[in-house]
């Protein structure tokens, strides 16, 4: 398949309509965030049957049976190498960004996620637990990369005023690709004893959507003219994008914002040069934050684990598996519902409140689990409730927010780094929670959720009192108010004539 850039086969293609930038959206997100979901739920379905292929390779081998501990442990390794993977591709999705180009990252994003389908799918024949391990390394390098590079080619192909709806489509494919997940996994469907490995390798269908359709549409109308210096491609993808509509003044924006970012192809930034650059500092804690929170919360844990929370919470084995699947459609309902209401609440209001609910459920969680060891009737459908709602909460706002940030708040050259340095901070601390979770519920029983609740308490004061509203404004807004806000928390030493004169004391001494 070819990949190469839109710049001498655009023009050629005839002008686009208003539905270019909807399909276009939903070719990137399918093979995209869609599968970030879908792997994040997948795993939860095969579960016992994984952890007893994992005892017999072992006795086939080695002539000894695990005990409970080391399958645990060995179940873990198979959870987290996912979000080792994701770091991996993170760190992936900056370079490949910036030399590939947004669209044809995606496009060769789905290398990783084939070779996985294939290591999945040959698993069980070749008896090795080591490839499934690499098989979802593989796949989280795929997320990764995923998770970084749609959201900047969303931001920059679409209208100002439609740019966090676009950008929030992400975590609606996010949600729908959980919940789908979710239901290929009943028993009814893959999640048997004899097809689990299909279940597994399952992800390579819309990877293949994606590589029959994204060829289609243009590449990132920003990309081309900030990144390759092309501004008749960049004009091109903007007609086709934007279908016949006037894009004069978006134009001049963007050229404004070429020349202030130092002229045609300026260098991209590093994450170094991010953390050198103090008046970025701002823009960068806040991103830091919002980033880690995301995945502190422990939001993500509840699907790795869920089968785990609702059989602690007391609802009967052979329902576990469709209580699980309210949990992914909880997720995909608040994300389309956000989506609506993101352009008409503004990206702060949904993200600090958004956490605010989410320690209310928390701790109402807590409570529930708590009488629940006292025999109170009801209890264990109040903790499935709360369950609901705490993934509710986030889908209503951070799970969508937090990816748009780094793309609103940052230019051109700085955006590629900034979301290598967010997408780290995010695979790092789900890995650690992954890997913390089963731990925590063990040693905290009734309290497992409050840790999570200190962490939504503690994000939704940082970013209500730090993020500036993004909603409708240009780059220079948001820099502007960034900027207004440092000083405020400086004070006036840094304004007036009062430090020049102690400079010239000093020198003259």
């Amino acid at each position: 398949m070819n990949v190469r850039e839109d710049d001498d086969t655009e023009t050629d293609r005839p002008a686009g309509n208003s539905r270019t930038l909807t399909l276009a959206v939903c070719s990137a997100a399918i093979g995209g965030t869609f599968q970030y979901g879908y792997n994040l739920s997948i795993i939860n379905a095969p579960t016992n049957h994984i952890q007893r292929f994992i005892n017999e390779t072992h006795w086939e081998h080695w002539g000894t049976g695990l005990d409970t501990s080391q399958v645990t442990l060995l179940w873990t390794v198979i959870v987290s190498a996912f979000s080792l993977g994701g770091l991996t591709g993170a760190l992936l999705a900056g370079p490949m960004a910036v030399r590939c180009g947004r669209k044809n990252s995606l496009l060769l994003n789905n290398s990783f996620l084939f070779l996985g389908a294939v290591l999945a799918l040959t698993s069980r024949a070749a008896r090795s637990v080591e490839m499934i391990i690499f098989a979802r390394l593989l796949v989280g390098v795929n997320a990764g990369v995923s998770m970084n590079v749609q959201p900047m080619y969303f931001v920059e192909s679409a209208p100002k005023h439609l740019r966090g709806a676009v950008a929030f489509s992400s975590a609606v494919f996010t949600a729908f690709g959980i919940f789908l997940g979710q239901v290929v996994g009943l028993t009814e469907l893959l999640g048997t004893e004899p097809l689990w490995p299909y279940l597994l390798a399952s992800n390579a269908l819309p990877g293949l959507l994606q590589l029959l359709t994204l060829p289609w549409f243009p590449e990132s109308p920003r990309y081309l003219l900030m990144d390759r210096g092309n501004k008749e491609a960049c004009a091109r993808a903007l007609g086709r994008f934007r279908g016949g509509a006037d894009f004069s003044l978006e134009m001049e924006e963007m050229l404004k914002e070429q020349a202030d970012a130092g002229g045609a192809m300026a260098k991209s930034q590093t994450p170094w040069d991010l953390f050198s650059n103090r008046s970025l500092h701002p823009q960068l804690r806040t991103v830091m934050a919002a980033s880690s929170a995301m995945m502190l919360c422990g939001n993500d844990s509840i699907y790795f684990y869920a089968s785990y929370i609702f059989l602690a919470a007391g609802i009967p084995v052979e329902k576990v598996q469709y209580v699980s699947i309210g949990t992914g459609a909880c997720e995909f309902t608040a994300a389309v519902v956000c989506n609506l209401l993101v352009e008409r609440v503004g990206r702060r209001m949904l993200l600090s409140g958004g956490y605010a609910l989410m320690a209310v459920w928390a701790l109402v969680f807590t409570l529930a689990l708590t009488l629940q060891g006292y025999s109170v009737p009801g209890m264990p459908y109040l903790s499935m409730a709360c369950v609901f709602c705490y993934i509710l909460s986030f889908g209503m706002g951070p799970a969508g927010v937090t990816g748009i940030l780094p793309a609103e708040i940052f230019d051109q050259t700085a955006r590629p780094a900034a979301y290598m340095v967010a997408g780290s901070l995010m695979w790092i601390n789900l890995l650690i929670v992954g890997m913390a979770f089963p731990f925590i519920v063990s040693y905290l029983n009734a309290l497992c959720f409050i840790p999570f609740c200190c962490i939504c308490v503690a994000t939704s004061l940082f970013v209500g009192l730090t993020l500036p509203e993004t909603k409708g404004r240009t780059l220079a807004e948001i820099t502007a108010e960034f900027d207004r806000r440092s000083l405020l928390k400086k004070g006036p030493e840094k304004q007036g004539p009062e430090p020049m004169k102690e400079q010239y004391q000093l020198g003259k001494c």
